[in-house]
């Protein structure tokens, strides 16, 4: 019973914080990725285009050549969902050891949900 009602807790949580996010505040954080990741584009830079992440199975993107670890976190189908991504934001390499991301991760709550509503709709946050 206890770990139904904590997830039933953080899907709501989950749901609050998408329901609050701003992708145009998104689009700002976002830009500290964007020296490796784009969001706009089909185009693999250092790191895999991030267009159409938000629902796409983990380690997917075409003509990119994924880290052992991250062929190993995509083992079972995991989906990049909003859950998984904000667990992943906050942490790269504490969630997936061994990647060759070398971005620490995202401290603030408001900054992964942002991004994550960006990266659902890169347009909206013009």
């Amino acid at each position: 019973m206890k770990i139904k009602t904590a997830m039933l807790a953080a899907a709501f949580a989950l749901t609050a914080g998408a329901a609050l996010a701003d992708a145009k505040a998104g689009a700002q954080v976002f830009k500290k990725c964007g020296a490796c990741h784009t969001a706009t584009e089909a185009t693999n830079k250092v790191g895999p285009s991030l267009m159409g992440v938000v629902g796409r199975p983990v380690a997917t993107v075409p003509g990119y050549t994924y880290s052992p670890a991250m062929k190993a976190f995509a083992e079972g189908g995991k989906v990049w969902d909003e859950a998984t991504l904000t667990t992943y934001l906050a942490d790269p390499k504490g969630v997936v050891k061994g990647t060759k991301m070398g971005f620490a991760g995202l401290k603030k709550p408001e900054d992964v949900a942002n991004v994550i509503a960006y990266l659902k709709d890169p347009a909206s946050a013009k």
